[in-house]
């Protein structure tokens, strides 16, 4: 009996000291059950022609980054290259490896030599490009044997240029532009769409369109460039879609010297970053933007890879990304926005809807064909090649 009651005393004691030993629990704000996630993946981006303040394509797949970083604890940084080549890219790419990372985000298709030269070798490494297509990434020698740690997201360009040129013809517009910045797939598709959505306007409403189309083989403004849209608006263009990254202040400007001339933004809602590069308080020398998903694109990708664990699902695709929805424009990875298009009783937004749900059922077809020039009847259209290079 004695024997047990010293062993009784003794379990109390070595309960008393652990006890005396433990700290009070913290209330993090997290239920009971939860699981404690370890984030051991590294996020960096690679800066392509522009950098991170070019307010377009780098900076909004920046800033996404860097939201989903920050909201969901991951390191992240990004990179620049020092000049515009492959072997700059490259350099880059093996420095984030080099460092740690492990989640590479690259956007546009001039990263396809530099992910065929890095992504079979550092093969524990995601590779998630944004615009670089099937074809820039087989033509740079990558296989389905060695891009199963890639995954690229292309848009379908031309549903959002077909948009523009719609909206810019219902809203009244009849001598337009297309001002192209280098003539690789992207840029084709949105100005064929734009020749496409202003041809139908055009029909529906009776009328005869002009339009000047060229490519400044550029993706920045330059003295040459801005020369040419002097003449285009001199002459009487009306509105210019300016299709290129920064190639946008040419056209503005050109604009900004004509009273009434009027600018398209590309790739992001650009209203407001054209009315700062102007000096003006208002957006009204832009009247719409045609624009491609590629904030939600990164973060909705980086949430399903990282926070899921589906990369399975990601592994070695090139997923095209257009219309999800026909009732809900917002929720497209293309289309125009709503904020600041410049809404007119010949152009509404119920008008806009009802042109979306049409794309979305198939009554509405845009062809991607970039061939050649598409075929219209009510628009007359200028090809005047390439302005630089």
């Amino acid at each position: 009996m004695k024997k047990f009651l010293a062993l009784i005393l003794a379990l109390v004691m070595v309960l008393g000291l652990v006890a005396c030993g433990e700290k009070a629990p913290v209330d993090d704000g997290a239920d009971a059950g939860d699981e404690v996630v370890t984030v051991t993946d590294k996020i960096a981006m690679v800066t392509d022609y522009g950098d991170i303040t070019d307010q377009s394509f780098n900076q909004t797949t920046y800033e996404a980054c860097k939201a989903f970083a920050e909201a969901n604890n991951y390191d992240f940084t990004y990179y620049k290259p020092a000049g515009d080549s492959d072997a700059e890219r490259v350099a880059m790419i093996e420095k984030a490896v080099d460092e740690g990372y492990t989640v590479i985000v690259l956007p546009g298709f001039a990263f396809a030599n530099a992910i065929a030269q890095t992504a079979p070798t550092y093969t524990d490494v995601k590779f998630i490009a944004l615009d670089v297509s099937e074809f820039d990434l087989t033509s740079a020698g990558l296989t389905a044997e060695t891009m199963t740690n890639v995954y690229s997201a292309v848009y379908q360009e031309e549903l959002s240029g077909y948009m523009a040129g719609y909206a810019a013809v219902k809203m009244g517009y009849t001598k337009l532009g297309y001002l192209g910045g280098m003539a690789v797939p992207a840029v084709q598709k949105f100005g064929y769409g734009f020749v496409q959505g202003a041809d139908a306007a055009a029909a529906e409403l009776g009328i005869t369109v002009d339009m000047n189309y060229i490519y400044g083989g550029l993706f920045y403004g330059t003295a040459d460039i801005t020369a040419v849209m002097d003449t285009w608006y001199q002459a009487g263009t009306e509105v210019v879609f300016a299709c290129g990254g920064g190639i946008y202040t040419s056209a503005v400007d050109a604009a900004m010297k004509v009273e009434g001339a009027k600018v398209i933004g590309v790739d992001v809602d650009q209203a407001g970053v054209i009315a700062n590069y102007a000096g003006m308080e208002d957006t009204s020398l832009t009247i719409t933007s045609a624009m491609k998903g590629l904030y939600p694109t990164t973060v909705d990708t980086l949430t399903d890879v990282l926070l899921n664990g589906n990369w399975a699902n990601y592994s070695g695709k090139v997923a095209t990304l257009g219309l999800v929805s026909g009732d809900d424009p917002t929720a497209n990875y293309v289309q125009i926005p709503m904020e600041s298009t410049q809404w007119s009783d010949t152009f509404t937004q119920d008008d806009y809807k009802a042109l979306v749900k049409g794309m979305f059922d198939g009554t509405i077809v845009v062809s991607a064909d970039i061939s050649a020039m598409p075929a219209t009847t009510n628009v007359n259209v200028t090809e005047l090649g390439q302005i630089v290079g």
